[in-house]
């Protein structure tokens, strides 16, 4: 992925935050979701929040692979869409008295709903980990500081939503520094709400802004610390080029060749109903 033909003319402010509409073009929304979700999915030290409670068998997505004359070599981890969603994949509980073992398909259509990114940060004690982390994708990192390069790109978290889900509201001030966040929406439209305290007033000042596909909100200076939200995710808003995802090719297409192979048809339209949020950040000055 790189900068080239990000549209970066239409950027605007909300008076709170900056507003960049339509920063991704199609094809680069594309490879970006590709990466995220057939790469850095598959990578057991991105933690999710299924993680939680059950274990994730990565084991199933080793996959090997012929190298020059016939040696083989280890290829890179299957995606998860690589499996039918009746595969007999199983993510056993880690408390089978509490919790149910979940199927593929439960996992990447309802149960997923969120991925760290390199500095993987602990929920329970609402800080990153002093321990070496796994280190942020370059080709990511090199897509945000073509945009905004005085950020240097540490940590992210992937939200997976569905229409009828929600983010409460809540600030971001675990990281150790107070560069800008970057936000980039995929996906289904979503309404996003942030608010900024006037300390001598005490007055609050809000924007109601509606994400759409492409779009990027940088949340930098006094908004780097402000109170935001996703109060709804909007059905039937995802671009239609974008809806089929991750299937390759028409209907229409594989219906006249059907000896073709069409990698992932068995996932088509599952982006139809998601939205996908990639909140950057950084974390230590």
């Amino acid at each position: 992925m790189d900068t080239k033909g990000l549209m970066m003319s239409k950027s605007t402010s909300t008076g709170i935050s900056q507003f960049l509409p339509s920063l991704l073009p199609p094809c680069t929304q594309e490879t970006f979701l590709s990466r995220l979700l057939h790469r850095d999915l598959s990578n057991p030290r991105h933690k999710t929040n299924v993680h939680f409670h059950h274990s994730i068998p990565y084991d199933r997505l080793s996959s090997i692979g012929t190298g020059c004359e016939g040696s083989v070599r280890d290829a890179p981890p299957l995606s998860f869409f690589h499996f039918s969603p009746s595969s007999t994949f199983s993510f056993a509980p880690t408390d089978p008295g509490t919790h149910k073992s979940l199927t593929l398909s439960q996992f990447l259509n309802r149960k997923l709903r969120w991925m760290t990114l390199g500095g993987q940060y602990d929920w329970t004690r609402k800080v990153y980990p002093k321990e070496p982390q796994p280190d942020f994708p370059d080709d990511v990192a090199n897509l945000i500081q073509g945009v905004f390069p005085c950020i240097r790109p540490e940590a992210a978290i992937v939200n997976f939503y569905s229409p009828g889900d929600t983010l409460s509201v809540h600030r971001d001030v675990s990281e150790n520094c107070d560069v800008g966040l970057v936000s980039i929406s995929l996906g289904c439209d979503g309404l996003f709400l942030i608010g900024l305290e006037n300390p001598a007033t005490g007055e609050t000042k809000h924007s109601v802004v509606k994400l759409r596909s492409g779009d990027a909100v940088y949340m930098s200076g006094p908004s780097r610390f402000a109170w935001h939200s996703v109060p709804q995710i909007l059905a039937n808003t995802c671009p239609s080029w974008l809806s089929d995802w991750p299937a390759c090719g028409s209907p229409q297409e594989h219906r006249n060749d059907p000896s073709r192979s069409y990698q992932y048809e068995a996932w088509r339209g599952w982006m139809a109903g998601k939205r996908i949020n990639v909140n950057v950040r950084q974390m230590n000055d």
